[in-house]
């Protein structure tokens, strides 16, 4: 399978992102799923979001994309983590 490619983004690309990345990345890892992850605002959207296989988004993407975008919020707020972990490696290994 072909390394998969993750955009995480937050607001500004620094604070909730960075934590979401952390989890998500952990688990990955675990699963022995190769992927490249990238961490932006969600203003980047527009112009590199279909570079993507995935966005997981800790703020709303109001942009229209061909790309999958997950929330990210459950691994911020600890519920729903497990469900969005499975979500998010049913959408990579596809």
């Amino acid at each position: 399978m072909a390394k998969k490619r993750i955009l995480f983004v937050c607001a500004t690309g620094i604070a909730t992102s960075t934590v979401v990345e952390e989890k998500v990345c952990d688990y990955l890892r675990e699963q022995g799923i190769e992927f490249e992850a990238d961490q932006r605002n969600v203003g980047s959207v527009p112009s590199i979001g279909n570079d993507f296989d995935l966005i997981v988004a800790s703020t709303q993407v109001p942009y229209d994309i061909d790309t999958p975008v997950i929330s990210g919020l459950p691994f911020l707020t600890g519920i729903g983590a497990d469900e969005t972990l499975k979500k998010i490696k049913d959408v990579l290994t596809k």
